[in-house]
Parts: structure tokens; sequence; C-alpha cells
């Protein structure tokens, strides 16, 4: 239960700061003229903290050792981009009045992102797991 709670804590957190990073990106690329309104703000922080906690809980999975790694991934990352797509529609992230195209790419696109970041933590890791292993090999001779 510990790590479910820290793991969505660090999910919210990462969430929160991606969102951040790409409304300073936005205000940037509308030289300071970025508007939201009716609450969208607000909508999308909250959008922001549903997705960190349905990336951040469903990574509990990796604790299960009965389950292999890509079933393990598949479920952490198929909760997790549900949650994600279901909220990215709901407060306006995908330009659903664009045609279903401009939805696909967008989907894919946000995917891709959520990949890239999940490989960055596999990466992290497995290189954790590696120095741990010769670490325990070297106090063992």
């Amino acid at each position: 239960m510990k790590n479910i709670i820290k793991n969505t804590l660090i999910g919210i957190g990462m969430a929160l700061f991606i969102f951040c990073m790409t409304g300073i990106i936005f205000d940037f690329i509308y030289k300071g003229s970025f508007v939201l309104e009716e609450y969208s703000f607000t909508k999308m922080v909250i959008g922001s903290i549903l997705i960190g906690i349905g990336f951040g809980a469903p990574s509990a999975i990796y604790d299960k050792d009965n389950l292999t790694l890509p079933i393990q991934s598949v479920i952490h990352m198929g909760s997790g981009c549900i949650v994600y797509t279901v909220v990215a529609f709901q407060v306006g992230w995908i330009p659903s009045g664009n045609g279903i195209g401009t939805c696909a790419i967008v989907i894919i696109c946000q995917i891709a992102i959520a990949f890239v970041i999940w490989l960055c933590f596999l990466g992290y890791n497995l290189r954790l797991a590696k120095k741990m292993t010769r670490r325990i090999q070297e106090l063992n001779r």
C-alpha cells in the first residue's frame, strides 16, 4: 500500500511538471497571450492529477513477481494511456473538432511520449539492478 501511494504521488508530480512545462512552451509560442477561459486551467490541472494517478497507481503491478515484464508493462501502460486519452478528450487536449485524423495523430503522439517516459524509467531501473547485482557479487567474494 505504501508503495502504491509513493508511486501515485510520483506520477502526480511528473504529470503536473509536464503540464507546467507544456504551459510555458505554449506561453512562449503565443508570445505571452496564451489565454484559458471557463475554468480551462482548473480542468487541466485536475486532468493532470488524474493522469498522474492513472500512470502512478498501476505501476504497483511491477511488484508482482508472478507476471512477466511485458504483461506488467501492458497492464501499466494500458491503464495509464486509457486514463490519459479519456482525460485529454475531456479537457480539450485532443482537438475533436478537427476531424478523426487530427485526433489520431494527437493520440499517437501522446502515447509515444508516455512510452518514451516509460523507457527512461525502464533504463534507469535496469542500470540500478545491474549496479546492485555487481555490488552483491563484490560482497560475496
